[in-house]
């Protein structure tokens, strides 16, 4: 089916749809599954998740997902025949890979006669900071489709392509965004002392969130990233402002560092806004957790990758974020890398430049059915 993969995927790259807006892709993978003769499909889980089950004699039971959402981001691969023909969105992430694998596996399990139990193909929605594991959790996905366990994989530039990483441990960050708020009394530029200067607390507090990381996180356990990215302030040149916003995001590795960054955090800014009189505010709002691999389910995904090809076992994590991470809050299991092969020409995830590898579709196939396989077995 490689032809057909490959054709398939590039049907997806050309219509992507964005995070909550993936009506047309869910639809096409409700279409594929049927022409493969899959009987059992739930739609609109979670939103536009759909849900495949493939059953045979046997009580034990497995989900494998794929992720199905675009990006906001404008295609630059104009030499490509199947660019992107929605403006401004655009396959970034490799996301019409994964949905293609799991649509290869689908079709490989149906004619592999070697297994028995349940296998659950769970297409999940707005997997883009959007919220879609959550959504289809509380849609009750692990109890309309019971499973002992689940795996998943992103494709990952750089990494040789077909080469599947497996982590011990963390695989990929957890992700928040937080807001700075100082709130001062604005007044003429020329009279500074009669304000208190939002801009000067902002200005210490983008210094001092340097340290957050250096001086509170442990330098070879831990791993982390606050960011400050966004500045809002005034409106005129001659005006000190009343307000001042600071705008950002942070990432860790392990659970309990999230308390750590916060509660720095929360320091700097009281500290701060008490130093210049001006109110201090901090909002930190906690997106996803850190993808956290469970390690029998690591080992049994890094059995199931060496069956098919090269396994690579030492790879360092990445402050990227995945929501499967909620996933496995909830059942036990292992999120994969998988080699898309060489970044030239700009190929990195989220690029304009970016675009799936087509050859590594079988090699994903194979994995996700060989450890389906193996985790119906396993003890």
């Amino acid at each position: 089916m490689v032809d057909t993969l490959t054709a398939w995927r590039r049907h997806l790259h050309a219509h992507p749809g964005l995070s909550l807006h993936e009506g047309e892709t869910a639809g096409f993978v409700v279409e594929k599954l049927k022409q493969l003769g899959v009987e059992e499909i739930a739609e609109g889980i979670g939103g536009h998740g759909v849900v495949a089950t493939l059953r045979r004699d046997g009580n034990r039971s497995v989900g494998l997902r794929a992720d199905m959402d675009a990006l906001p981001i404008e295609e630059a691969t104009e030499d490509l025949p199947w660019r992107s023909r929605n403006s401004g969105v655009m396959h970034a992430c490799g996301h019409d890979g994964h949905t293609v694998a799991l649509l290869g596996a689908a079709a490989l399990l149906k004619n592999d006669p070697d297994w028995s139990g349940t296998v659950h193909l769970v297409f999940q929605p707005a997997e883009e900071g959007a919220g879609g594991a959550k959504s289809m959790i509380k849609d009750g996905l692990f109890q309309r489709f019971p499973m002992e366990r689940i795996f998943g994989w992103h494709n990952w530039p750089g990494l040789p392509a077909g080469t599947i990483a497996v982590h011990d441990g963390p695989v990929m960050a957890a992700g928040a965004r937080f807001d700075i708020h100082f709130d001062g009394h604005g007044g003429h530029a020329a009279l500074p002392h009669l304000t208190r200067d939002p801009v000067i607390a902002a200005g210490h507090a983008i210094v001092a969130v340097q340290s957050v990381i250096s001086r509170n996180l442990d330098p070879v356990a831990g791993g982390g990233v606050v960011s400050i990215t966004k500045m809002e302030a005034g409106t005129a040149m001659n005006q000190v402002p009343a307000s001042a916003v600071l705008r950002g995001t942070a990432r860790w590795l392990r659970q309990e560092d999230g308390d750590i960054i916060e509660s720095a955090l929360q320091r700097i800014v009281q500290g701060i806004g008490a130093t210049f009189d001006v109110a201090g505010q901090l909002e930190f709002r906690r997106i996803i957790p850190p993808t956290i691999n469970h390690a029998a389910e690591a080992d049994l995904a890094a059995a199931a990758a060496a069956a098919g090809g090269a396994l690579r076992r030492d790879v360092p994590p990445a402050m990227t974020g995945e929501d499967f991470s909620c996933f496995l809050n909830e059942v036990p299991g292992a999120f994969v890398w998988i080699g898309n092969g060489p970044t030239d020409g700009g190929r990195e995830l989220h690029s304009p430049h970016y675009d799936f590898n087509d050859a590594i579709l079988p090699r994903a196939s194979g994995y996700l059915v060989e450890v389906a396989k193996r985790a119906l077995v396993a003890g």
